[in-house]
């Protein structure tokens, strides 16, 4: 059997497979990026599906348009024109299978094999995956910790004229946590500006804020080539997997729907009036409220963990909303070595590697703190904080 190189060369997810060795009851998870499960409004999403059959009756279940359910689009629209003084239209949004979905669709759009596409460093790992398949030329530019370089951004740019978009995750950025300031989203800008390039601003964990101020988008409302990717699966549930493209470009948006025709016809529509029917028959904003004061009790409760047992050599961000955390260990420490020991005291969680391009055996990685009950998380941090230790004084005797 031959199978086709693009295939061959994209990585298989390697949160997915760690998943499948994580699931066991004994082993504490900090790995995946899941939202809590005791998040999900279960009764009242039983109650949209209920109203959503006797409302719409058998067209849930028949096939529907491309581009998505017309009042979820206008919803969407008038969300985002109220959160962020945008001018956005239903026909500028496209309703996606997840916003995993909108990253290879866009991907198929733009890209020719070799073509450029400017990846954070690190960089979320589902959009490198979503992008290989298009076979491109990634150029990193360093993640600081308010955001990208701007002038390793400008030299990229200026450097490399088969560039197609740039990717980039502003708010409570996967995998390091950090968000961009409002400083550095205004230099991006007036680098980007200046460039036939698309901006792609992929923010499902936007809403997922305790501190700090929402801050503006870097593009929307102002480059003509911006792109804003949203979802519900972090505010209402990730099963369901609904995402959207946002983008006044009527071009880029027309073949974006030729994409998704050739994929899958149209987003799954029984989802898309359910979700709409939860949105307007309940109070979002109490609901996100409860997520946001779960998950800064459960940050709080790790970023105190680590405080308290690790190495003061290990460095860690300190999120200001969203799901994880960036640790650096010593240089010189492997993540994956580290990863095989925690395994062993049945704990784990996501080495550095993967979210990197061109970079293996790295000194870096992520914890997710979403999914675990805050007595868990001080256990999982107590039984990493010993690897260390172990790992430190080894160091030291040779």
């Amino acid at each position: 059997m031959k199978y086709s190189d693009k295939i061959l060369n994209t990585p298989s997810s390697f949160i997915r497979n760690i998943l499948k060795v994580t699931d066991a009851p004994d082993v504490i998870s900090f790995a995946g990026g899941l939202p809590n499960p005791i998040s999900f409004p279960i009764d009242e999403m039983q109650k949209s599906i209920n109203h959503a059959i006797e409302e719409n009756g058998a067209k849930l279940f028949q096939y529907s348009t491309t581009e998505g359910y017309l009042p979820l689009r206008q919803y969407i629209a008038t969300k985002y024109n109220k959160s962020f003084g945008l001018d956005i239209a239903p026909e500028d949004i496209l309703i996606t299978t997840g916003s995993q979905q909108a990253l290879e669709l866009i991907s198929k759009v733009l890209l020719n094999k070799g073509d450029g596409v400017v990846m954070e460093e690190p960089g979320y790992l589902g959009a490198i995956q979503a992008f290989t398949l298009s076979e491109p030329t990634f150029y990193t530019v360093q993640l600081e910790d308010d955001g990208l370089n701007v002038e390793q951004l400008r030299h990229t740019l200026e450097s490399n004229p088969n560039i197609k978009f740039i990717y980039v995750v502003p708010n409570f950025h996967n995998p390091t946590g950090i968000t961009y300031s409002k400083e550095k989203r205004e230099a991006i800008y007036n680098v980007v500006k200046d460039f036939d390039v698309v901006l792609i601003e992929d923010d499902p964990y936007g809403e997922l804020r305790w501190s700090g101020e929402k801050l503006p988008y870097i593009g929307a409302g102002r480059l003509e080539n911006s792109v804003v990717l949203g979802s519900f699966s972090k505010i209402v549930t990730p099963g369901m997997r609904l995402g959207f493209v946002i983008t006044k470009n009527k071009e880029l948006m027309h073949h974006i729907n030729t994409a998704k025709q050739a994929t899958d016809l149209h987003t799954n529509i029984f989802s898309q009036i359910v979700v709409h029917d939860y949105l307007v028959n309940n109070d979002l904003d109490a609901h996100v409220a409860k997520i946001i004061k779960l998950y800064q009790e459960q940050a709080n409760t790790m970023l105190n963990a680590m405080a308290k047992y690790f190495p003061s050599s290990i460095k860690y961000t300190k999120p200001e909303g969203g799901m994880f955390i960036w640790v650096t260990l010593e240089e010189g420490t492997s993540a994956l070595d580290f990863f095989n020991k925690a395994m062993e005291e049945k704990v784990a969680f996501v080495p550095g590697d993967p979210f990197y391009t061109g970079k293996s055996n790295v000194n870096t990685l992520r914890l997710n703190y979403t999914n675990s009950s805050p007595e868990i998380i001080e256990e999982g941090i107590k039984r990493l904080g010993k690897i260390l230790y172990a790992i430190s004084s080894e160091k030291q005797t040779v």
